[in-house]
């Protein structure tokens, strides 16, 4: 809230090149914690906070490192990796395995959010909703991501 930082003597920092502010409170965190998802997401609502205290400051550190998380699922195991915002895919599939990157053919994506609505990959295939990406994709945030590769 810019109005706080302002109140606080802030701004400077605010406006600091590789500084950024966000706001927390223990207290309201503390009550949200005991209220059910409902209840807690309405008292979020009404306070005008979209997110809790941990999910602010995740952003904002990956927002400062320049980060980014994608996602990785088959039949046994999920996972998140963390890379530079910006990462083409073939660099990305580097990330998970040397072998990935020097065999990689495409990738096959879809974001994390429509993953989710349409319930599995297969849902998401049938529908024509995955995309066919090529080395020089930029992977983008909460992309979930099956990378074919040939070694």
């Amino acid at each position: 809230d810019s109005a706080l930082t302002e109140k606080l003597g802030l701004t400077a920092w605010a406006d600091a090149p590789g500084f950024a502010l966000t706001y927390a409170s223990a207290r309201i965190e503390s009550e949200i914690a005991e209220l059910g998802p409902e209840d807690a997401k309405t008292f979020r609502d009404d306070l005008g906070l979209s997110d809790g205290m941990a999910e602010r400051v995740v952003r904002t550190a990956f927002d400062l490192l320049d980060v980014i998380t994608f996602y990785t699922a088959g039949d046994t195991e999920s996972r998140a990796w963390i890379i530079p915002r910006d990462t083409k895919a073939v660099k990305a599939a580097g990330t998970i395995h040397s072998d990935m990157e020097r065999g990689y053919i495409r990738a096959e994506v879809v974001h994390y959010d429509v993953l989710v609505r349409e319930g599995s990959w297969n849902v998401c295939r049938d529908k024509g909703l995955l995309r066919l990406e090529g080395k020089e994709y930029p992977i983008a945030e909460a992309d979930v991501v099956y990378f074919r590769f040939n070694v």
